[in-house]
């Protein structure tokens, strides 16, 4: 067996892909067209607050568009 060698910038380049190419395989294993797992709004935006990493602004938003949509009204 030969023996390749790599420079350790251009390693990390293609571990640093391997990883991305690992996360988006496993992203499209999931089901992303699948139902929300609960239709209630309020347990929704509860969810999103208590992450503490959206502005109001966007948690009003939110309850707005989830409020529109038909799946959240029956």
């Amino acid at each position: 067996m030969a023996t390749i060698s790599i420079s350790k910038k251009e390693y990390h380049q293609l571990v640093e892909k391997a990883l991305r190419y690992e996360y988006i395989s496993q992203l499209l294993k999931e089901d992303i067209f699948a139902s929300p797992p609960t239709r209630s709004v309020k347990k929704i935006i509860e969810s999103f607050k208590a992450t503490r990493l959206y502005n109001k602004e966007f948690l009003r938003s939110l309850k707005e568009g989830l409020k529109r949509s038909l799946y959240f009204r029956t």
